[in-house]
């Protein structure tokens, strides 16, 4: 399984903001973990959406599902091991998914440059 911290990186070649790890594993049997990031912008998204799913395709994971990318406002990729949320920044506060997950041992990652 590739490491989550992996999937961080490459969510940051794309200047992806406020990225989480949250490792559920002792709270859902959903899935392992969570990796959720914040972007600026819909082609933002679409841009971090597009390079995690080549940069894994790349090493042979590809997703069980995609959500969201009609509206480019919370795209959902699927993995099963983890699920990968994408965010425009506003509507990850509307939903609160770092508060709903709070239990869970969390992961903030951050670039190089310590931003």
């Amino acid at each position: 399984m590739i490491r989550p911290k992996t999937i961080a990186k490459i969510m940051l070649e794309k200047k992806a903001t406020n990225i989480k790890i949250f490792d559920v594993r002792k709270i859902t049997s959903v899935t392992d973990f969570f990796i959720v990031c914040d972007a600026a912008s819909d082609p933002q998204v679409k841009a971090i959406q597009n390079h995690v799913s080549r940069s894994l395709k790349k090493r042979g994971i590809r997703p069980s599902n995609i959500e969201g990318q009609d509206q480019l406002e919370w795209v959902l990729m699927d993995y099963f091991d983890f699920i990968i949320h994408i965010f425009i920044e506003d509507k990850r506060e509307f939903y609160d998914i770092d508060r709903l997950w709070a239990d869970a041992k969390i992961t903030l990652i951050e670039d190089d440059n310590g931003k």
